[in-house]
């Protein structure tokens, strides 16, 4: 039955965790939105279109944020709690600590549920989405995506460079490449010191209108040698070029990208796992099979084979004695070319076998990610709220900058864990339950700390330390 006290302690929670959620959320997203301004600038993109991708992006940011929004709202609350006394009164009239700590403990495992849920059920989708609505984004080509001193080849069968461009959309040096079809023996190519550079009222076509260049040509037929040259030069060209196809016009659909391992729920990707260990089973026999294919006695090879031991005559010290003069150039170049094709094969097993292993680790590692996110929120609420017990400082000043620090330690040991996971170096297990297993203990040290009323933070304490550590090493 929850009393009073788990209302007073609840409350005083629930506050700070809701704001500073949904402030580390908009933080997050508009990093994440920062890192790709470039490709959404000029693309003449609605705003539904933009607000679309945010709002996909702010689902799939949800289990970043939650583990942040507990740290930091824990340590407010108990510190808040400590500096006005209140925790000191509390613990007086008998309620320990983890009596103190119970009610959010246990909205932090309804925190914990509702991360695992968003991580299982709803991200896949989220990630689904703003992946294929962010690729479809990124490949919608402005008409003025032309960069100085890059060629800009996504127009079908044109590459085009420009040396400078200037205001009013006059260009310079400018260099166009037209892929040759038909009786064009080679790409044809334009080039132009200077031109004006502008789109149709209807932004379907792309209009060039150089001045001062030439156009080179090459005509023939490839079973032909007979081929003509053609230069012409110009005082002024107009170029078109359609871009009708080049805006966000037709959105992909999300069935191209549903297979992905993070658009997976946990029921899908432990069954693509059994699926995957079960192939590189049938892959360890195939490869045993192929590599020894070359050799003739494969195929007269069988189960029950059992190697023989040769006894030579004692006059015969080496093989190749055993093999005619005449012979041995022929069978030096059979056991070279039959190790070469052994070799190859194997090589080309090894290639194919890790890439085999690396997809089912990519697999194993995301299955591992939906439930260390969730988890993260109940390790990081048995760090802060000990945390904020022990320093007994409100407001966010001091709980903002120890929240920071462990964040960025969780932070750094889950990225690390999960890249030498990737890497091979870590197991799966290991490499994404590595920030968990680190800092687990580090939470139920402080909590111990805390409820022995130590003084770890207190900056009188350690200067009474070093009084008496003077004072001991003066005698």
């Amino acid at each position: 039955m929850i009393k009073k006290l788990d209302k007073l302690i609840i409350k005083a929670f629930v506050g700070p965790f809701v704001t500073v959620f949904f402030l580390t959320l908009m933080v997050l997203v508009m990093q994440y939105f920062w890192l790709w301004i470039d490709d959404f600038v000029g693309k003449g993109l609605s705003m539904g279109v933009i607000l679309e991708f945010v709002w996909y992006q702010t689902v799939v940011l949800v289990p970043m944020a939650l583990p942040l929004a507990v740290l930091l709202s824990s340590l407010m609350t108990f510190g808040n709690l400590g500096e006005s006394m209140e925790l000191v009164a509390i613990k007086s009239s008998g309620v320990s600590l983890l009596r103190f700590m119970r009610p959010t403990f246990v909205v932090s495992l309804f925190i914990c549920g509702i991360a695992f849920l968003f991580s299982n059920n709803i991200i896949p989708v989220a990630i689904l989405k703003s992946q294929t609505l962010l690729a479809d984004i990124v490949w919608a080509k402005p008409s003025f995506d032309i960069k100085e001193g890059e060629f800009y080849d996504k127009i079908d069968g044109f590459s085009i460079k420009v040396g400078k461009k200037e205001a009013d959309s006059i260009v310079h040096d400018v260099i166009i490449y037209e892929r040759g079809y038909n009786n064009y023996l080679q790409d044809n190519f334009t080039v132009a010191k200077s031109g004006i550079m502008r789109t149709s009222a209807d932004k379907r076509f792309m209009e060039f209108q150089l001045k001062d260049g030439w156009r080179y040509q090459e005509r023939g037929n490839q079973l032909s040698t007979n081929t003509e040259f053609i230069r012409i030069k110009f005082d002024e060209y107009n170029k078109l070029f359609d871009i009708s196809s080049l805006g966000l016009r037709q959105r992909t659909s999300d069935s191209v990208n549903k297979d992905n391992f993070r658009m997976l729920s946990l029921r899908q990707l432990s069954h693509d796992i059994d699926s995957l260990e079960k192939g590189i089973a049938i892959f360890s026999k195939r490869v045993q099979r192929d590599v020894f294919s070359v050799f003739p006695f494969f195929q007269n090879m069988d189960s029950g084979y059992q190697q023989m031991k040769v006894v030579l005559p004692k006059s015969i010290k080496k093989f190749d004695q055993l093999i005619a003069d005449s012979a041995k150039m022929f069978v030096n170049q059979k056991a070279a070319s039959f190790v070469a094709a052994a070799t190859l094969n194997t090589e080309i097993a090894a290639s194919e076998f890790a890439d085999k292993r690396k997809e089912l680790r990519m697999y194993q590692i995301e299955w591992h990610k939906k439930i260390t996110l969730s988890i993260a929120c109940l390790v990081l609420f048995l760090i802060g709220a000990p945390l904020g017990s022990i320093i007994r400082k409100g407001g966010i000043g001091s709980s903002l900058v120890f929240a920071v620090i462990f964040f960025m330690f969780f932070y750094f040991f889950n990225s690390t864990g999960e890249k030498y996971a990737r890497e091979g170096v870590l197991s799966p297990i290991a490499g994404v339950w590595l920030a968990t297993i680190l800092l687990t203990p580090v939470g139920i040290f402080l909590t111990y700390k805390a409820m022995h009323d130590s003084q770890l933070f207190n900056k009188e304490f350690y200067f009474r330390m070093s009084k008496k550590l003077k004072t001991l090493m003066h005698r």
